[in-house]
């Protein structure tokens, strides 16, 4: 991996960290690829106590300067693809040409919110007389933690600190202790095209005892997470005590409605392509199919027949479509999911074991005749599992949709107009696919309701999240 690998606080590299020394493993290999710094409290409270001065010397620039600056980085991180593609799958598994997918993505994502923080629209209201004025300006909130996943070590933070320096605001960058590297690339593109150093700070190790130091910390005006509910619960409880805005993207248990007039022949290779894409490591995979009955069979048995044929590799492979979970706990839940699937009657269908003597493989897996009584129905499978369910109408699967309390993204597919539309008027999700399964972009929000958390990352609702309205009313004399 990139040898020069260091924490990053106030723009300065640390090569040592109080809490130790974080080994990371590649998970096609259980090989330590990296021995890198471990923060802990010390180095979260430095980098909070750093990030207001940060957040004066960034805010104080104008929004066309920070544009600039922001563009600027998207091109580094474009230059510097294969680098950083090389890395991100080393930590975390994916196959390379995802990977330079997902970076390139997050560049994107920069480029886009460069653009928009150019327009930090405010609004003028109509005065109650000749001689009211009335304005509302955005202003930025303050300095931001921001607390990223492993799934998608690029996208997942760039989704954060894109808008946030957008806005204005300064940012401390947590990313997940299994995948901190791609971060630090991230950083040292922005930082090498002249972002003010102590307006960003890079901290790993640790992860509960950091994130508590960030929420707690005065500086610290906003905290953004994306993890699982219970780490979630924890975390908006937190910073609820401490008055801080939050935006919390949580998880999901995505439904797939399969109306009796789809066409499967569309389907089904989508079906395949987004399911076990990061080995089913997505908050918002296609994960319970709720097919109508006279498709049903017919699905099952091409959903199969392509997850046998996905190929299942170390991510540096040539040909390889799927790589490693990130972890061994993960591959370990999916594994426990599938024999209690198993126990209750359901039908392995495709997939079913670990590969390998070596590394995180689990088969792409599709379980037929799955049930509400299966933990995997209930307990949202980050993996590459695939559950189908026989339903005798589309009201059935809405039902089965909608019995959960997570309503992160649900798709449906169908040719049927009016029942599009009757999905989505009573389909309780934050965002929902029609007859494809692409949901995030930057300019559009992206965020979930009830368990799957509040706020949204992506489009102008993601910007202005990190900024507070200021009302001006003036009285001309």
């Amino acid at each position: 991996m990139t040898p020069d690998t260091g924490l990053i606080i106030g723009g300065q590299d640390r090569r040592t960290g109080s809490a130790g020394i974080l080994e990371i493993t590649d998970p096609a290999t259980d090989d330590i690829i990296a021995r890198l710094p471990k923060a802990g409290a010390a180095e979260a409270a430095e980098a909070a106590a750093i990030s207001a001065e940060g957040f004066r010397d960034w805010s104080a620039m104008q929004p066309y300067e920070r544009s600039g600056i922001l563009r600027r980085a998207a091109d580094l991180m474009r230059a510097r693809t294969e680098t950083a593609a090389r890395d991100m799958t080393l930590e975390q598994g994916k196959p390379l040409a995802q990977a330079r997918l997902e970076w390139n993505a997050a560049a994107d994502l920069l480029d886009w919110y460069a653009e928009e923080g150019r327009r930090g629209y405010g609004r003028v209201i109509a005065g109650r007389t000749a001689e009211n004025e009335l304005k509302v300006l955005r202003r930025p909130v303050g300095p931001v933690a921001a607390l990223a996943p492993w799934n998608f070590p690029a996208w997942g933070m760039m989704q954060k600190i894109a808008p946030a320096l957008a806005a204005g605001c300064s940012v401390v960058a947590k990313p997940s202790e299994v995948t901190p590297v791609t971060t630090w690339h991230i950083a040292r593109a922005l930082l090498d095209a002249g972002l003010p150093p102590r307006a960003i700070s890079v901290i790993w190790g640790a992860s509960g005892e950091i994130s508590e130091v960030l929420v707690k910390s005065d500086e610290i005006r906003k905290v953004s997470l994306t993890g699982s509910t219970r780490v979630g619960r924890i975390v908006a409880a937190l910073a609820g005590q401490y008055l801080k805005k939050v935006t919390m993207e949580l998880g999901g248990h995505a439904p797939v409605i399969v109306a009796r007039d789809a066409d499967l022949d569309r389907l089904i290779p989508l079906a395949a392509q987004w399911k076990f894409r990061n080995a089913g490591q997505v908050c918002v995979s296609p994960t319970r199919f709720l097919v109508e009955a006279p498709l049903h069979d017919r699905f099952v048995e091409g959903l199969a027949a392509a997850a046998a044929q996905i190929r299942v590799g170390h991510g540096l492979e040539d040909g390889t479509a799927m790589g490693p979970l990130c972890t061994r706990s993960q591959r370990n839940v999916i594994a426990a999911l599938v024999e209690d699937a198993r126990a209750q009657g359901a039908q392995v269908v495709a997939g079913g074991d670990a590969v390998g003597n070596t590394g995180n493989f689990y088969a792409p897996t599709v379980v037929a005749g799955a049930h509400a009584g299966l933990k995997a129905m209930n307990d949202e499978p980050f993996g590459p599992l695939a559950l189908v369910a026989r339903v005798g109408s589309v009201e059935e699967a809405l039902a089965e949709a909608n019995r959960m309390p997570v309503g992160l993204g649900a798709y449906a597919f169908t040719a049927n107009q009016r029942t599009a539309a009757e999905i989505a008027r009573n389909i309780r999700s934050g965002m929902l696919g029609v007859n494809h399964f692409a949901l995030g972009l930057p300019e559009t929000p992206f965020g979930g309701v009830m368990d799957s958390g509040f706020g949204s990352e992506g489009g102008i609702e993601g910007m202005e999240a990190y900024t507070t309205p200021l009302t001006v009313t003036t009285m001309m004399v």
